[in-house]
């Protein structure tokens, strides 16, 4: 059976990782990103894709009237959209308080409210029984990110997908977040990472090895897929070990 798939953030790193993987299903897949020339330059077989910031809400109801349109139901939604910030202009000010503000109002912003916004938009088009959710989290929610802002604004997506998995769980939907540990080849740590780190990060794992875009993708498609039926409400980390589940 073909599935319709929205993804956001599905122009690079784990959101086009999954693209391909549901695309190689012969699923319908709609891309959702910021920057047009990323989504275009993604070649996924068949996507439609869609330019918009997320995290505003009259672009989030232009995402739900294209989708009405070309999709009708929506069998999976991923939530790949995110990051630090470093694509926002910065803060003009000086002052530090008016920095810090400007960095966790933008990591709310980008990494929670656009997930919410477009899951409620969508959320009476997902399918019943067996509509799947999917939030992409970070190993930052459970120990820290530096700053704390973003891994404050990826814990955030936690409660409210377990909110979700009560909400929809009568419908036949169910709600799951992955969190990825250090994860090479996407534009979050980017090729210049500090080879120190990327050590450190490396040696933090039981596998020995850093993630791969594709590792968390074959989670996501493993979560969207009839075997995970009954999984909702769950933390999945993909971090070879560098993190516990709890």
């Amino acid at each position: 059976m073909v599935r319709n798939v929205v993804i956001s953030g599905g122009g690079t790193g784990i959101g086009l990782a999954a693209a391909h993987a549901f695309a190689a299903d012969g699923d319908r897949v709609l891309l959702l990103g910021r920057r047009r020339e990323v989504l275009e330059k993604a070649a996924v077989p068949g996507a439609l894709t869609y330019v918009g910031d997320l995290s505003d809400p009259e672009v989030v109801r232009g995402v739900a009237r294209f989708v009405a349109e070309e999709f009708g139901t929506v069998d999976v939604l991923v939530h790949g959209a995110g990051g630090t910030g470093a694509l926002e202009p910065a803060s003009a000010s000086s002052d530090p308080l008016d920095r810090v503000a400007h960095d966790w109002t933008v990591n709310f912003r980008i990494n929670t409210l656009s997930a919410a916004l477009l899951t409620e938009a969508l959320r009476t088009r997902l399918a019943e029984p067996g509509g799947r959710v999917l939030f992409v989290s970070s190993i930052a929610a459970y120990r820290g990110s530096g700053s704390g802002a973003y891994g404050g604004a990826k814990a955030a997506l936690h409660p409210y997908a377990h909110d979700l998995a009560r909400d929809l769980g009568h419908r036949g939907i169910t709600v799951n977040v992955v969190a990825p540990g250090y994860i090479e080849d996407t534009e979050f740590f980017g090729p210049q990472i500090d080879p120190a780190r990327r050590e450190r990060l490396i040696n933090d794992t039981s596998t020995g090895r850093a993630g791969t875009p594709g590792d968390v993708a074959a989670t996501l498609h493993w979560l969207a897929s009839p075997a995970a039926g009954h999984v909702t409400s769950q933390v999945i980390q993909v971090n070879g070990g560098a993190e516990r589940g709890r």
